[in-house]
């Protein structure tokens, strides 16, 4: 700080004298880096140059390609205007506070452009002006002068400390004239002025025992600045010794790491005096402020100490000023100058000059996603840093310039593998032994629709019982996507197909959004079985994928259709047909086989045979399952020739199905015998007359039919001794058709899985009731009517079918 007498002729005008030097400007281009030179403390927005022309660079392009400083410094001293290109100082430049005594005083600074990346370097100059005048270590020098000193005795005053450069810290010295001293200049080894005050007349204290001299140091700048100090001198008894030390300069060197109270320098004067004029005591005379916390000095002894850390990245090198004085007020000066050795203490630093996340999955190889910057704030060997990825095969790190890497891809990236990376980086640098500093990047991958919808299953297969309500949810199909976001979002429509001449759109609807099944209409087992159509799944993506799927729906059977009853007609009664027994006939005659179908399939078309209604309970029994009425005696003391009988049909469905038909059966030893009990009729003249009639007739027919079934089974006997033979009133096999399905959650006991076979019977179950069982496309059609689900065999051919059965066919199954 300067002293309360130094002079204020600087005012205003000193202040920013600064402004009107020209600035210095330098500009190399050369391997991409420039050079300006600046005077210190200039006002703040003042422009150092233009960048983009020194740099040959675009001022419209500036703000696209985004052209800032690096940062990497805790202090920021100048920016770049993205406007115009010039570089201006956004804060104070002091070189004593960047640089010390260091000289040339240089800043090495970065430009960064993205957009493509380039790193620019900068070397600015700080020019030292003179803005620091000079100080004393102390305000008064208090000097004690034996009154025995001799003229040409010399004392030391110390030494003015200017933290400026060249002239502009070169100090002169002046005092107060007076008769009795003078004074003179000493150069030190290290080039430093020291005043020093020359006794040039004796003392006597007996007349004058106090003077006070004001000293002035001036420094070679322009304007010039000074530092006042006084100079007290007080005349003492005889002290004719000075101490001395054994160098003006001592060095000394400290690793930075030093512990607190480590022995830096023992500082030994001597003094040729006795008594207390020999003691010596051993004080700071000039020290600065950042060493008063680090260093300490023994007063007795002389040892300077630690006493606070000691950092070279904060300071390199301490200059101290020591005074030792004897009992007698004589004092002595040495330099104590420190330097600080570097050790491997910091780690290194890695900076993101930029980050682009998330990248698209299609992104090439040697996209770049991030730069980098290391570095670390030792020096030399200790300060080089190397950066490497830790196992991270999908990207790879590629050094640039001045410490500077890319981070880009090394190979294609699948987001459905792995949507988030987290990457290692890992720097380190060359001291012994080396520290390395980690960081971890965060990647993101961002979604591209590059996966089709995939459905849970190959096909779908869907069972719905027929008579079902229209609207209902019949089914549903679900498909998946591995994309993300839109891209995995589906919609799920049906193709456009024809069912039998109608739109599939005519029997089912899906939900678009989750697949849903819904019927249309009410379905028919026995008008439709089954049908197929295509499901397509779409994703939202652009452009959308899709993907498709078949679906099956199998219609399952409900018992809704009652037995048919074909033979004999239900209409018997009114037909008045009657079924001729023999007197004879033993027990176990086949009478009649009555015959039905079920247009259901499955259980619910396996029909059962049983009497309702019969005159003797126990003259006649019918096969449960084969509808053939026997007798159950023999007929010998049966008195009554006309019998009625009700046969009642049922299915196996639940609930059960009906149906009945009533037989008249008539018992004789010839047909003569038969007429009166037909004629036995309870009617009027004309409904005998229609009756006898159609009794004539059936006789007739029946009578035609057996010899025709008498002759076809003679000509069956000789070709073949496997073919039955058919005993009975009439010679006929008929066929149900059957519908044979595998059982399912939904049939209620009904087979599903349509698979058709032809079950051929006899009249007779006790020669071979079941031909054969087939398929139905294996029958031979040369010998098979087709009536659905009833075919009808006979080796005959079709004109042996009963003309009543043939009427009963056609009516049912519309032959």
């Amino acid at each position: 700080m300067p002293g309360p007498f130094q002079s204020l002729d600087t005012e205003k005008t000193m202040a920013w004298q600064v402004i009107f030097f020209s600035i210095i400007l330098m500009c190399e281009v050369s391997s991409g880096q420039i050079q300006y030179s600046i005077l210190e403390e200039m006002k703040e927005g003042s422009i150092m140059g233009n960048v983009a022309k020194d740099l040959g660079l675009d001022i419209k392009e500036l703000e696209i390609r985004k052209l800032k400083m690096a940062s990497h410094t805790k202090k920021h001293y100048f920016n770049i205007s993205l406007d115009n290109g010039n570089l201006y100082i956004i804060d104070r430049v002091d070189r004593e506070a960047i640089c010390e005594m260091e000289n040339p005083c240089l800043l090495n600074l970065e430009i960064l452009a993205e957009n493509p990346v380039n790193v620019f370097h900068v070397k600015i100059e700080i020019q030292d002006i003179n803005d620091n005048p000079p100080t004393f270590s102390k305000n008064v020098f208090d000097i004690a002068i034996s009154e025995s000193a001799i003229p040409g005795a010399h004392f030391a005053l110390g030494k003015a400390h200017d933290p400026d450069l060249g002239t502009n810290s070169f100090l002169s010295y002046t005092l107060t004239p007076s008769n009795y001293f003078r004074l003179r200049e000493k150069n030190g080894t290290e080039g430093i002025n020291y005043a020093e005050l020359v006794l040039e007349k004796a003392l006597d204290r007996e007349k004058r025992s106090f003077y006070e001299l004001t000293l002035t140091a001036s420094d070679g700048g322009k304007p010039m600045k000074t530092a006042k100090a006084l100079v007290n001198i007080e005349v003492q008894d005889t002290n004719d010794n000075y101490p001395f030390f054994t160098h003006d300069t001592f060095r000394i060197s400290l690793n930075e790491n030093e512990p607190y109270g480590f022995h830096v320098v023992h500082l030994s004067a001597t003094d040729m005096d006795e008594s207390t004029n020999a003691q010596i005591t051993y004080l700071f005379s000039h020290i600065p402020e950042n060493a008063k916390a680090t260093f300490r000095l023994d007063p007795l002894t002389g040892d300077i100490t630690t006493i606070g850390p000691l950092d070279f990245e904060m300071k390199q090198y301490y200059e101290i000023t020591v005074e030792a004085k004897d009992g007698g007020g004589l004092a002595t000066h040495c330099t104590v100058l420190i330097q600080i050795v570097d050790l491997n203490d910091n780690a290194p630093e890695i900076f993101l000059a930029s980050l682009t996340t998330p990248i698209p999955e299609d992104s090439l190889p040697g996209t770049l996603i991030a730069l980098i910057h290391v570095s670390d704030l030792d020096s030399g060997k200790n300060g080089e840093v190397t950066c490497q990825l830790e196992d991270t095969p999908l990207f790879t790190l590629i050094p640039s310039s001045n410490d500077y890497y890319k981070l880009v891809t090394s190979r294609s990236i699948d987001r459905e593998t792995t949507s988030v990376y987290n990457i290692s980086l890992l720097a380190m640098d060359e001291g012994f032994p080396p520290i390395s500093t980690q960081k971890t990047i965060q990647v993101t991958i961002s979604d591209i629709n590059d996966n089709l919808p995939v459905f849970d299953k190959l096909n779908y297969v869907a069972y719905v019982q027929e008579n079902n309500l229209a609207g209902i949810s019949i089914h549903s199909v679900h498909a998946s996507d591995i994309d993300a976001g839109q891209n995995a979002q589906i919609l799920y429509s049906i193709l456009n197909t024809n069912i039998e001449g109608m739109p599939v759109s005519s029997y089912v609807t899906i939900n678009s959004e989750n697949g849903i099944f819904y019927a249309q209409r009410s379905f028919d087992y026995e008008q439709l079985r089954e049908f197929n159509f295509q499901v397509t799944a779409k994703d939202r993506g652009s452009p959308p994928l899709s993907s498709n799927v078949s679906v099956r729906i199998c219609i399952i059977d409900k018992n809704d259709n009652t037995p048919m009853i074909l033979y004999p007609s239900p209409d018997t009664e009114k037909t008045a047909l009657f079924e001729f027994i023999p007197h004879s006939s033993e027990k176990g005659y086949l009478i009649t086989k009555v015959i039905a179908v079920d247009a259901d399939s499955g259980h619910n078309a396996w029909l059962t045979y049983c009497l309702l209604q019969t005159p003797e309970s126990s003259l006649f029994i019918i096969g449960e399952h084969t509808g053939e009425i026997r007798l159950a005696q023999n007929l010998q003391d049966v008195a009554s020739l006309r019998q009625k009988v009700v046969v009642i049909v049922k299915d196996n469905g639940v609930p059960s199905l009906s149906a009945t038909v009533t037989l008249n059966l008539v018992v004789a030893e010839n047909f003569q015998q038969v007429l009166p009990e037909i004629s036995r009729q309870p009617s009027n003249s004309d409904s005998s007359s229609n009756l006898t009639f159609y009794l004539v007739v059936s006789i007739s027919m029946i009578s035609i039919l057996f010899i025709f079934t008498v002759i076809f089974t003679v000509i069956s006997k000789c070709r073949t001794s496997s073919t039955p033979t058919m005993l009975g009133s009439l010679s006929r096999v008929w066929y149900p058709q059957f519908s044979l399905k595998p059982q399912s959650q939904f049939s209620e006991g009904s087979l599903p899985f349509p698979c058709s076979y032809d079950v051929c019977v006899t009249l007779d179950s006790r020669k071979n009731e079941i031909a054969f069982l087939k398929p139905t496309e294996n029958v031979p059609t040369d010998n098979l009517i087709d009536t659905g689900d009833l075919v009808y065999c006979d080796d005959a051919g079709s004109d042996s079918i009963p003309a009543q059965v043939k009427l009963r066919l056609g009516e049912i199954y519309k032959i």
